[in-house]
C-alpha cells in the first residue's frame, strides 16, 4: 500500500480510502443491499491487513449503523492512533430550522451523535456532507471550530460542492481565523469526469485533497455487459446517477473491459488505477473481500501514457445527478440538470 499526505494536514492516508456505505442494517436508511455486521468487520479486518488506514461513513449511512460497525471493528482490529476515520454531517432538518436551532448547535450535536456510534473520542476528518442553502456556511464552519477546539475533530473537509463554494467557505474560514476545508469528496470517476473543469484545478492549485467518492460508478466500472448484482439491481440512488447515460458510458466501459483483459487485470483495478492519476485517495466501497482486495491491487497498477489517452478520449459531457443537481439555487428539486452553455438547464 501506498500513503499520501492528505491535502495540507498532518493526516497521512492509504491511497485507498475505504468507503463505509455499504456497511449497516439493510432493515434501516435510504438502501436494502447493505451488508450485516459480521460481514462489514470481516471486509474491514482484510482492508487493515491490506494497509488501508482510513475509512470513511456517514452519519445518514443506515440510520447510524454503519458507524457503529465501523466503530466496533476499529476497536477489535486497529489501534486508535493507526488509523485515520472520517464521518459526515447532514444539513440542518426542517424541524431544526424552525426550533431554531443554528448550524453550529447543529454540528457540535451531530458530531456527539456520531462519536457515540463510532465509540470514539475524536474524529480525523469530519465532512459537510452537502451544501446546506438554508444555513449560512459560517454556522458550520463555528461549529467545526469548536469541535476542532475541543479535541472532537483533527482536520476538516467538505462533499457534493462546487469549486466556488469551496473557494467562498475557505475564505470565510481564513478572515476568521477557523479551521480550513482540507480535502473535498465529490463525484468523479472515468465516466463521470465534470469535476476536472473547475474543482480539480482548483483544488490541485491549493493543494487540497480529492478524495472522490463513487469511484467504481456503484459497480458499473468493475462489471463486464451482463454481469449484475444486488446492488447494481437495487440501488436507486445509483440508477438516477447513471442510467440516463447509459450508452455513453457504455463506450468507456468497454474500453476499461479491453485493457483489462490485454493486461490480464481486472476492470476494477484499471478503473481506479486510472483515477489514482488524478486524486488523493478516492473512496472505493466493498460489500465482499473480493471487493476491497480488488481495490487495494489497484494502487500497484500502472497505466501507461497510451492506456489513459486511450481511457479518457471517448468521454463525453455529463449532466448533474444526484445531490450535485439539487446543489444548485434554481434546480435543488430537480434530479437532472444539464450544464448548457454556462447555464443549469432542468
Amino acid at each position: 500500500m501506498e500513503y499520501v499526505t492528505l491535502g495540507q494536514s498532518d493526516l497521512k492516508v492509504s491511497r485507498i480510502c475505504m468507503g463505509c456505505m455499504g456497511f449497516g442494517n439493510a432493515q434501516t436508511g435510504q438502501h436494502s443491499w447493505t451488508v450485516d455486521e459480521e460481514t462489514s468487520k470481516a471486509i474491514i479486518k482484510r482492508g487493515l491487513e491490506l494497509g488501508i488506514n482510513f475509512y470513511d461513513t456517514a452519519i445518514a449511512y443506515q440510520a447510524g449503523t454503519s458507524e457503529e460497525y465501523l466503530g466496533k471493528a476499529i476497536k477489535e482490529y486497529a489501534q486508535r492512533d493507526k488509523v485515520v476515520i472520517a464521518t459526515k454531517f447532514l444539513p440542518r432538518s426542517q424541524e431544526e430550522i424552525e426550533n431554531g436551532i443554528s448550524g453550529k448547535e447543529h454540528v457540535l450535536k451531530s458530531l456527539d451523535t456520531s462519536l457515540s456510534h463510532l465509540g470514539m473520542d475524536y474524529v480525523d476528518l469530519y465532512i459537510y456532507h452537502m451544501w446546506d442553502w438554508n444555513t449560512p456556511v459560517e454556522e458550520y464552519l463555528a461549529g467545526m471550530a469548536e469541535g476542532v477546539k475541543a479535541g472532537k475533530i483533527r482536520q476538516i473537509g467538505i462533499a457534493n460542492c462546487f469549486a466556488w463554494q469551496l473557494a467562498e467557505a475557505n475564505a470565510i474560514a481564513k478572515k476568521n481565523g477557523w479551521p480550513e476545508f482540507v480535502s473535498v469528496q465529490n463525484h468523479y470517476n472515468l465516466i463521470m469526469r465534470e469535476d476536472e473543469r473547475e474543482m480539480k484545478v482548483y483544488a490541485d492549485e491549493r493543494n487540497i485533497a480529492l478524495t472522490p467518492y463513487s469511484a467504481l460508478a456503484a459497480g458499473r466500472l468493475s462489471k463486464r455487459p451482463g454481469q449484475t448484482s444486488k446492488r447494481l439491481e437495487q440501488d436507486t440512488y445509483a440508477k438516477l446517477k447513471y442510467d440516463a447515460s447509459a450508452d455513453k458510458d457504455a463506450k468507456v466501459i468497454a474500453r476499461v473491459c479491453e485493457i483489462a483483459d490485454a493486461r490480464n487485470v481486472s476492470m476494477t483495478e484499471v478503473s481506479l488505477a486510472w483515477l489514482l492519476t488524478k486524486v488523493a485517495s478516492p473512496v472505493v466501497g466493498a460489500t465482499k473481500i473480493s471487493h476491497v482486495e480488488g481495490a487495494a491491487s489497484a494502487v500497484d497498477l500502472k497505466l501507461t501514457d497510451d492506456e489513459i489517452k486511450s481511457l479518457e478520449e471517448l468521454y463525453e459531457p455529463h449532466f448533474l445527478s444526484g445531490v450535485m443537481a439539487q446543489n444548485t439555487p434554481a434546480a435543488r428539486t430537480t434530479e437532472q440538470v444539464w450544464i448548457k452553455n454556462g447555464k443549469y438547464v432542468k
